[in-house]
């Protein structure tokens, strides 16, 4: 919504406070860097900056350079009407639906208010406006990476920096070159109000910010700050702050945005910010990124999948931190386009929010995972309650489409209230405990959330006349979409991969604490588990329906990739089931897959040791589904046929599973040994990589130069005994290492 400014004068400033705080930032270029001739002229083609609360995209819109602003914590947490209805919002009465296929009574209860109401949802916020019409024509855009900053800068001698800093929950804006005196930021409003007569371009009947029903907002400004103020559903409320400094041709401003659950004072943290200066608030946001990139790098000769690993980590640090809210579909850049962005921008548990965490553990980022735990952790009661009051068990389980705070928000039900997608999240905590060798988190946080959703699954379970434990009704991510025919009658193989894993894991992790009742009990649970449903030496969707049609989600293939219940290692029985299986993910073909397929195809084809598929299937999504700014958007985007999904609507996970799948090439330890290079493309001879991290919690690096290994270090966090497979070499390195120590070889 276009607000109408007022025309005010510039009051002087205040006594001793200087706006020589626009020093130059002097940001580091990197080959990396994304560079362009111009603003994008959409929102998902923008300059993404973000510290995982606050987020802002830079782009141009019409006569208006404009800076998009979002909070992780604006949502809309209205409840769902239907699932008050406590006799028919539960397990029991959905079993009776598919039995008598009344697909209409389960679309009526789960569906209708995910598909045609607007909230629960993740929600807009506002977006500064700069006049563009005088600056001339833009020169150069780029996003200094190593900096986290934009720079826009226009033939006229008009630059402009802008970052979000990395420590505070502020984001800076700084003009340079200014002729006009009366330059000044506008605030643009969503239409809460009134319909904008936006449309969805994606055919995903995206709701209007309108349909929300608010009273629109207050909007206060004065000579040198604008101030908003947004009632929403209940009692959440938002405001946005920004504050300026004019002098000479120099402009330079600060913004910030809060919320009602007592996420930061906008105002003033925007007074904060200004009193503090410019050149210390870039100096703290460097601290935070400096020690971000050197957590971990890696280094390969492919400049295409170079690129896209870089600007991922950079999009990790952006939209995740330990404090931090998780990453949702769109993390900190809702769309800005008077709709509601694509699927609410919620989380996502089948497959988006746990592709998302992937390259936090080899990459060496566990702060940055920790979001994602501490969420699963926070809201345990939501989820417990879920468990009980739908399902009838006691224990956890996670709604596959979930909210801000844990509940459930509904969609098609064979997938948003699969109970096993508990088991998935769950697998994050064992990550961390692996990766960590951290056993404080395993006594205090892992085994006790994992052992919750073992308990529930336990009991939602039956022994079936073979003799094997079963679910009442068993499903695949997202075979069969919404349709009777998804729900299974036999095991698929993506609950059997879930299950198993689920009490293996248990059974790891009570042994560890030394809770050997606790252990045997969950082994006893594995072992009513029947083994992988195999047709033709290859993993099907479920007993008699192999995988014969192409899809998008690879739930068949959870076991190899990201279980690890079927690795290369374990012989040519297991080698055998890995090589049918992807072959027919490959002659079946990418007709209905989307960008994220590739990127988990990538990490599947490392797992068998398939260098030049995996770069093939990272150098695929790359180029074809990603938008300019490296956003993935789900369809193919060079109409080139990898997909014949064309659309673009934005989501994250793709990104996050491709930098996954560059360090699954690399780097594995899964097996207990640490393997170096294990799947890279035979005419990658120059490779090399720092600090990434290995189970056991010893960080590595190595350098291969002209095709032969040349160096190796690892440092040891925790202490225990390293096992190294090093290329050309027939057995292990295996040695005893203390806690601290380094080992260097050749």
């Amino acid at each position: 919504m276009k607000i109408s400014r007022l025309l005010v004068s510039f009051a002087a400033l205040a006594a001793g406070v200087m706006v020589s705080c626009s020093p130059d930032l002097k940001p580091v270029s990197g080959g990396s860097d994304l560079f362009f001739d111009s603003l994008a002229s959409s929102w998902d083609e923008a300059v993404p900056l973000g510290n995982a609360e606050l987020g802002e995209l830079v782009w141009q819109k019409g006569d208006n350079i404009r800076l998009s602003l979002d909070h992780s914590d604006l949502w809309d947490l209205r409840p769902t009407e239907e699932f008050a209805d406590t006799a028919r919002f539960n397990y029991r009465w959905l079993q009776k639906c598919v039995a008598e296929g009344d697909d209409k009574s389960l679309w009526d209860m789960f569906d209708e208010a995910y598909s045609n109401r607007p909230a629960p949802s993740k929600i807009p916020c506002a977006a500064l406006e700069f006049p563009a019409a005088g600056l001339g024509r833009v020169r150069s855009v780029r996003l200094y990476l190593h900096d986290a900053l934009c720079r826009v800068e226009w033939e006229s001698g008009v630059s402009l920096e802008t970052f979000v800093n990395a420590s505070s929950p502020v984001g800076w804006f700084v003009f340079k070159g200014l002729d006009d005196a009366g330059f000044r930021p506008s605030l643009d409003a969503p239409e809460y109000s009134v319909s904008s007569g936006a449309k969805d371009q994606n055919g995903l009947d995206n709701h209007e910010v309108s349909t929300l029903g608010y009273e629109q907002g207050t909007i206060v400004e004065e000579d040198n700050s604008i101030n908003y103020h947004q009632k929403g559903w209940g009692d959440f409320s938002y405001d946005v702050a920004v504050r300026w400094k004019r002098s000479g041709k120099t402009l330079a401003g600060v913004w910030s945005v809060g919320t009602s659950n007592g996420k930061a004072d906008a105002c003033g943290e925007t007074e904060k910010a200004l009193a503090r200066g410019l050149k210390k608030d870039f100096a703290s946001h460097m601290e935070y990124w400096n020690e971000f990139w050197k957590a971990s790098s890696i280094t390969v000769p492919d400049m295409v999948l170079q690129k896209q690993y870089d600007n991922e980590m950079y999009k990790l640090g952006s939209a995740s931190r330990s404090d931090s809210r998780p990453i949702s579909l769109q993390a900190v850049w809702t769309a800005d386009d008077g709709l509601l962005p694509p699927w609410k921008g919620d989380y996502h548990n089948d497959l988006n929010t746990q592709l998302s965490y992937w390259p936090v553990y080899t990459g060496n980022h566990l702060p940055e995972g920790e979001a994602f735990l501490n969420y699963l952790w926070d809201n345990r009661e939501a989820f417990r309650e879920y468990a009980r009051d739908f399902f009838g068990v006691e224990g956890i389980l996670v709604p596959g489409v979930c909210t801000l705070d844990g509940h459930a928000m509904g969609g098609w039900p064979q997938y948003s209230f699969s109970p096993t997608t508990a088991a998935w999240v769950a697998q994050h905590f064992y990550l961390q405990w692996k990766y960590s060798a951290d056993s404080a988190f395993l006594q205090d946080r892992a085994y006790p959330f994992t052992s919750e959703v073992a308990k529930a699954l336990e009991q939602l379970s039956f022994i079936d006349a073979s003799g094997h434990r079963v679910l009442p009704l068993s499903t695949s991510p997202e075979i069969f979409d919404n349709s009777l025919q998804a729900w299974f009658h036999s095991m698929t193989n993506y609950d059997l991969s879930l299950m198993r894993f689920l009490f293996d894991a248990s059974a790891e992790m009570a042994a560890a604490l030394g809770l050997d009742a606790e252990s045997a009990h969950w082994e006893e649970c594995l072992s009513q588990m029947q083994y992988f449903d195999i047709q033709d030496g290859a993993l099907t969707f479920a007993h008699g329906f192999p995988y014969n049609v192409s899809h998008r989600h690879f739930s068949h293939a959870m076991s190899i990739f990201p279980l690890g219940l079927l690795d290369w290692n374990d012989g040519e029985e297991a080698r055998g089931i890995i090589k049918s299986t992807i072959a027919l993910l490959d002659g079946n073909g990418p007709d209905w897959w989307t960008g994220y397929s590739y990127s988990w195809l990538a990490n599947i084809k490392a797992r068998a040791m398939d260098g030049e598929g995996a770069a093939e299937a990272l150098r695929t999504f790359a180029e074809c589904f990603c938008l300019p700014n490296t956003f993935h958007v789900n369809g193919d985007q060079t109409r080139s046929g990898k997909s014949r999904y064309t659309y673009r609507p934005f989501t994250l996970e793709g990104n996050f599973a491709f930098a996954s799948g560059l360090q699954e090439m690399l780097m594995q330890s899964h097996t207990g040994t640490i393997k170096l290079f294990p799947a890279v493309p035979s005419e990658w001879k120059d490779v090399s990589f720092e600090n990434l991290r290995a189970r056991g919690a010893f960080l590595v690096s190595a350098k291969m130069e002209s095709g032969a290994v040349t160096g190796v270090s690892v440092f040891s966090e925790k202490g225990g005994k390293l096992s190294l497979q090093i290329p050309g070499r027939p057995e292990p390195v295996v040695k005893d290492m203390s806690a601290g120590e380094t080992y260097r070889i050749l």
